[in-house]
């Protein structure tokens, strides 16, 4: 019998394999084709303090290898969250994991004050989105505004906090270390690279806002290297996502060091990946004479 559970801060996952933010909603639209209580997790869109709408059309663009998309975290409130999605998801075995949003580290705060006391299991914190404070820069590119910003929101957290890490950094070591001091209990990581997309025959940008962020099997490589090396920097249970569309990918990232996986672009173009990469990941144990999943984690020195 194979033990393909996983543990990230107390909280014991049935398997490792859980959604990526952003690509699954509360998994109302998914839950008509796939089995969520089959899933380790369902890491939600990121909630924000008040309705967002979202950035202008196009913000989507198909690119080699993945895509780009600049929606701009459009959401419908945490309390919309609080008095739909919550109960939507405690009809399946699942664990619930929010993500948090906001422009400010008040906007954060204010989301987590009203999570506290909520039937969830954990906060996955999106630094990566943009200080409106400090001109728009993201709030995971410095390590001192990344550590403040954690710090602010663990003050009110009842609940183990995941800080999720932007790849666009010179060193991503460096912040999760910042984002350790903070008082991050676990980190997920990568969140989407930043790309450009051009219509030669138009000649302008595709995405309206010209820039987004860049996700899909393109990005798998530089995830499992910043993966390998923040498990490597500190120890925190790290959450790995980036290009993941099946179970030899998802291994790559478990072997790299990753307590547990996201699934993110690759439920557009398959809506069962998430169930296939459980069945793969069982049908690997099987095939090797695995016995815990733990056994293959982090193997790689």
């Amino acid at each position: 019998m194979i033990d393909m559970s996983v543990d990230i801060c107390g909280v014991k996952l049935k398997n490792p394999v859980m959604t990526a933010s952003g690509t699954f909603g509360s998994g109302r639209e998914y839950s008509e084709l796939i089995d969520l209580n089959r899933l380790g997790a369902v890491v939600v869109k990121g909630v924000a303090a008040k309705p967002w709408k979202g950035n202008p059309a196009p913000r989507i663009a198909e690119v080699y290898g993945g895509m780009l998309n600049s929606v701009g975290l459009q959401n419908p409130g945490v309390e919309y969250f609080i008095e739909n999605d919550i109960p939507f998801l405690r009809r399946f075995d699942t664990k619930i994991i929010v993500n948090v949003c906001g422009h400010t580290t008040e906007e954060y705060v204010n989301v987590v004050k009203a999570l506290r006391g909520q039937d969830i299991d954990l906060l996955e914190l999106n630094i990566s989105c943009p200080n409106v404070s400090e001109g728009g820069m993201s709030f995971g590119t410095d390590p001192e505004m990344a550590k403040r910003v954690v710090s602010s929101v663990k003050e009110y957290a009842d609940k183990p906090l995941i800080v999720k890490l932007t790849p666009n950094v010179t060193d991503i070591t460096v912040i999760a270390k910042a984002v350790k001091e903070g008082g991050a209990d676990a980190l997920s990581l990568i969140n989407t690279i930043t790309g450009m997309k051009i219509d030669i025959y138009a000649r302008k940008p595709v995405l309206q806002r010209k820039i987004g962020g860049m996700s899909g099997p393109a990005v798998k490589p530089v995830a499992v290297r910043m993966v390998y090396q923040v498990c490597k920097a500190v120890e925190l249970p790290v959450i790995g996502m980036g290009g993941i569309s099946n179970a030899e990918d998802a291994l790559e990232f478990i072997m790299a060091g990753a307590t547990g996986v996201s699934i993110g672009t690759a439920n557009f173009v398959d809506p069962f990946a998430t169930i296939k990469t459980i069945d793969g990941i069982s049908e690997y144990m099987e095939k090797y004479g695995i016995k815990n999943i733990g056994e293959i984690r982090g193997i790689i020195d």
